[in-house]
């Protein structure tokens, strides 16, 4: 068998949050050097342990809180767990907020190759693909207008048309099966399949628990940041269906 794309090893995320509500970064060191700030500490993952095999698609199910979340933002890279180890053989797309990453003043052009960039692909290749990138959100109209001019549901379009056809070899996707309008909630989610089809190794997370049956070959079942099952999607499903 193949070495694993992703190896997650005893994967602890924690937070401490203060108890009271500090207006600045100067009150946070007065408070600090009087020894006079009291926090708790939270736990959003702890010792989460599994590997995933190329072209696996994996999904996440459980309630709000659970650390869904923050697991994908840890296997993307955008956080660093507090214990543990993670290891990812391949090139990550995150599609987690959708259009977050751009910068306001840049027009949609210039995200195009500032996302792509981020996503660790050269100039070359975003010359390539950038009329196949504009084609697909279905922007070409706004294309050089600053981003800061476009609705919440454009921006997130143009995030999906970069991160999916800038394909990678890991595709993580948060609750964003179907962005933007009708058509293109459509189109994404053909998009998503055909993904997968491809062999593409993809992470799914969903509250939608026929979605994760239909489209997964194994879930995780995470709660209070602790992984109660993993398994064959439809026998952690109906686990957890039963458990609700």
């Amino acid at each position: 068998m193949e070495n694993p794309i992703i190896t997650i090893d005893n994967v602890t995320m924690q937070f401490r949050l203060s108890h009271e509500k500090v207006n600045s970064i100067k009150e946070y060191f007065i408070r600090m050097l009087k020894k006079n700030l009291r926090y708790s500490d939270f736990y959003a993952l702890k010792n989460i342990s599994f590997q995933v095999q190329k072209g696996q698609r994996i999904g996440i199910i459980g309630p709000n809180g659970a650390g869904k979340s923050t697991l994908l933002r840890i296997i993307s890279g955008i956080m660093k767990p507090t214990k543990g180890s993670i290891q990812v053989n391949g090139s990550v797309s995150p599609l987690l907020e959708l259009g977050a990453g751009f910068d306001d003043e840049f027009s949609g052009a210039e995200n195009i190759y500032l996302n792509g960039a981020i996503l660790g692909k050269t100039k070359h290749f975003l010359d390539e693909h950038f009329e196949e990138i504009v084609a697909y959100s279905e922007l070409a109209e706004f294309i050089d207008s600053p981003v800061k001019n476009y609705s919440s549901g454009m921006k997130a379009k143009l995030g999906f048309s970069i991160a999916t056809q800038v394909e990678s070899d890991i595709l993580i996707i948060d609750e964003v099966l179907g962005v933007g309008d009708q058509n293109f909630k459509k189109k994404s989610s053909a998009k998503i399949k055909e993904l997968m089809e491809k062999g593409i190794t993809t992470i799914l997370v969903s509250h939608n628990i026929e979605q994760i049956r239909k489209l997964t070959d194994k879930t995780i079942w995470l709660e209070e940041g602790c992984m109660k099952a993993f398994g064959e999607s439809c026998e952690v499903c109906e686990q957890y269906e039963a458990n609700e």
